[in-house]
């Protein structure tokens, strides 16, 4: 009966614990959100990656390529880095996506 009573008390405090931590990643989330603006993870829709990526492409020699991963990476990541250079750290997908060499897809 005791060890009955222990079991149950461990699985609603586990059950407890696990609803604090969601609660409390949620909320991690939504900051991430509001402090990211327009440039975060999945702050765009699919249609409005050619526009962001002409913009991102807008200052390299190389446009036909750059547009091309561009919208490739956006299309995946619903996300565009602000500025035609730099800036990744505010799209982790945009900015994680590698090759198979180990460089940069995402431009």
């Amino acid at each position: 009966m005791a060890m009955a009573k222990l079991v149950c008390f461990l699985l609603l405090a586990l059950l407890g614990i696990s609803m604090v931590a969601t609660q409390v990643n949620a909320k991690q989330e939504t900051q991430y959100h509001l402090d990211s603006g327009r440039y975060g993870p999945g702050s765009l829709k699919s249609y409005q990656c050619p526009s962001q990526c002409t913009r991102r492409c807008s200052q390299t020699q190389y446009h036909k390529p750059c547009m091309f991963f561009c919208q490739k990476c956006c299309a995946k990541c619903l996300c565009v880095p602000p500025g035609s250079y730099g800036n990744k750290a505010v799209c982790p997908c945009y900015n994680n996506w590698k090759t198979q060499q180990g460089g940069p897809k995402c431009p």
